[in-house]
């Protein structure tokens, strides 16, 4: 294994660890107060246009990584504006 590939796991790991608990305290207590909505969309977004990367490059690791980051910051998104927008209007 070279060294690039030592650097993408490492980073692979990072960004999977970093993510899962803010999704999972999320989905558990649905409190988004202290999310900045942003944040979370360029995360994503970010994610997103990565996994894409991953997928034209034939880069798997890298297209799986940035698919599970991008589900938990959609799952964030989709919390905040559930929290922020449709729920306080079903007052």
């Amino acid at each position: 294994m070279d060294i690039a590939n030592i650097v993408g796991s490492i980073a692979a790991v990072c960004m999977v660890v970093g993510y899962m608990p803010q999704a999972i305290y999320t989905l558990r207590t649905h409190n988004t107060d202290g999310v900045a909505l942003a944040t979370f969309l360029l995360m994503g977004l970010g994610g997103l246009f990565f996994a894409i990367q991953g997928i034209l490059v034939e880069n798997w690791p890298l297209l799986v990584t940035n698919a599970i980051t991008t589900t938990c910051s959609l799952i964030v998104f989709c919390i905040k504006i559930y929290n922020d927008y449709i729920k306080p209007k079903k007052k």
